[in-house]
């Protein structure tokens, strides 16, 4: 397969012998916003208007919230997190980068180079 005609689709190993490996932007974003959601203090992915509507009608989105940017051997990582009411802001965010660049790292091979976390709203319903 040609790079030009797969945006967002990366080799991430060519041997020659058997063929290659690609792997596509939305498989990085989706290991990426599970990772997140797997630390403690983080109630969901935050998205935007149209990812609220599916998640709402039932369709899960496994990449919601999460923007990856796929150069090379490199990737860059935007989350939108929803935080729960009572945990430190920056010992969950922390927390979140290093799963996330870890998960990715070791899932895919690719080099991690930043993650950027938005906190999008605080959720209080266990604060009651």
């Amino acid at each position: 397969m040609a790079r030009e005609e797969n945006r967002g689709i990366h080799m991430i190993h060519a041997d020659g012998k058997l063929g290659e490996v690609q792997i596509a932007d939305e498989v990085v974003a989706i290991i990426a916003g599970l990772a997140a959601t797997e630390v403690e203090g983080v109630a969901a992915m935050a998205g935007n208007i149209t990812n609220e509507l599916i998640s709402k009608l039932g369709m899960k989105n496994l990449s919601k919230g999460v923007k990856v940017l796929v150069t090379d051997r490199s990737v860059d990582v935007d989350l939108a997190l929803n935080i729960e009411y009572g945990y430190s802001i920056m010992k969950v965010s922390e927390k979140v980068q290093e799963k996330v660049k870890a998960a990715i790292e070791n899932m895919t091979g690719l080099e991690v180079a930043m993650v950027n976390i938005r906190i999008a709203s605080v959720n209080m319903e266990k604060a009651r």
